[in-house]
């Protein structure tokens, strides 16, 4: 059975900003990517770097829909890890540089005023 913790107000997480929080013995991130909430552990898999301490951008892709031109994409959805600057898709936990290897990702809900983390 999972445990919801109370991470933050509504107002406290405006769109395009995250917070580490620390909920059930463990430092989680918390981020409000254009109203939509998600939640990965501040831990990077390679080292154990505090990933969520990071910045959030987009990034560079070059893909058969694009006709192998690269472009802009996934603007506020990607954090960089600050030790050695793995990026992840915070939505899913992917990282995109080991296309085999991603985070997990923690449930987020929003009741009333209140953003919890279900670990």
């Amino acid at each position: 059975m999972k445990t919801e913790y109370v991470v933050a107000r509504v107002g406290e997480l405006p769109a395009g900003t995250h917070k580490v929080v620390e909920v059930g013995g463990r430092q989680v991130g918390v981020f409000n990517i254009a109203g939509s909430y998600h939640a990965l552990p501040n831990a990077c898999f390679h080292q154990n770097g505090p990933l969520c301490r990071g910045r959030v951008h987009g990034t560079w892709v070059a893909s058969e829909k694009t006709h192998f031109h690269w472009e802009w994409a996934f603007e506020g959805e990607i954090i960089i890890c600050p030790w050695h600057s793995l990026e992840f898709h915070i939505p899913t936990g992917q990282c995109l540089a080991h296309p085999k290897r991603k985070l997990p990702i923690y449930e987020v809900k929003v009741e009333g005023d209140e953003v919890k983390v279900l670990l």
